[in-house]
């Protein structure tokens, strides 16, 4: 079993921690209504993305490492009254306990970051592709940051909320970012690390994929060199 999760001990601030982060929903609901249920989210956490494609009425099996997360999801389905669309389940991404086949699995919120060897991201993505069916396809996200990014953010505490506070400790020679978080006694500090669109597709490349379309951004613009990077990967038939 993966190592206790930095998520854990901030699983009922990371809610509101990230209520400001509503632009990409649609666009997943949108993916898992096109590819039909169930979908695989991996890294599901507290159901940010899990919970609206189950209100869409699409099954959801969600992976996550944090059983506090988690909790905090089945809280969010209940109360979204869409507890039967969403089969929860404790494990890391890299080696999830799902032994069904899917025809779409997503990586929201730029969850593949937290892989920060390429030995890592090659499992997470092996293990991806092992769920697909032929034709399946593999979405997520992930960024790379701007210079302007790096300046503001550096070494500064910053209330990204109100009570909420985070801090961006960026090391651009090992393209690491050491991202804390906390709110009171809340607090959690987790390893972050960032490729380019180049080096991710060789990933995918790398682990059987065919690259279908990189967007830059989830109205689905096509990438033109921005921080963010949204990846949508086929297995072949």
């Amino acid at each position: 079993m993966s190592d206790p999760s930095p998520y854990d001990a901030i699983a009922r601030l990371y809610d509101p921690w990230s209520a400001s982060v509503t632009e990409d929903i649609d666009f997943y609901v949108e993916e898992a209504l096109a590819a039909g249920e169930p979908v695989v989210e991996l890294a599901c956490g507290t159901g940010r993305i899990a919970v609206p494609i189950a209100t869409a009425g699409v099954r959801v099996i969600g992976i996550d490492g944090s059983p506090a997360m988690l909790d905090v999801a089945r809280e969010r389905a209940r109360a979204a009254g869409v507890e039967e669309f969403l089969d929860l389940r404790h494990g890391d991404l890299r080696e999830p306990p799902i032994p069904e086949r899917v025809q779409l699995v997503l990586v929201p919120f730029r969850s593949l970051l937290h892989m920060t060897t390429d030995a890592e991201r090659g499992r997470a993505l092996a293990a991806a592709f092992a769920l697909l069916e032929p034709g399946g396809r593999l979405v997520f996200d992930v960024f790379a940051p701007s210079k302007e990014d790096v300046e503001a953010t550096h070494g500064r505490w910053l209330e990204r909320e109100p009570g909420i506070f985070e801090r961006a400790d960026w090391d651009e020679g090992d393209r690491t970012l050491t991202l804390s978080v906390r709110r009171g006694e809340e607090a959690s500090t987790m390893l972050l690390a960032w490729l380019s669109p180049v080096e991710w597709s060789r990933l995918l490349e790398r682990a059987g994929y065919e690259v279908e379309e990189i967007f830059g951004w989830f109205d689905r613009r096509p990438y033109a060199g921005g921080e963010d990077v949204v990846f949508v990967a086929r297995r072949p038939e």
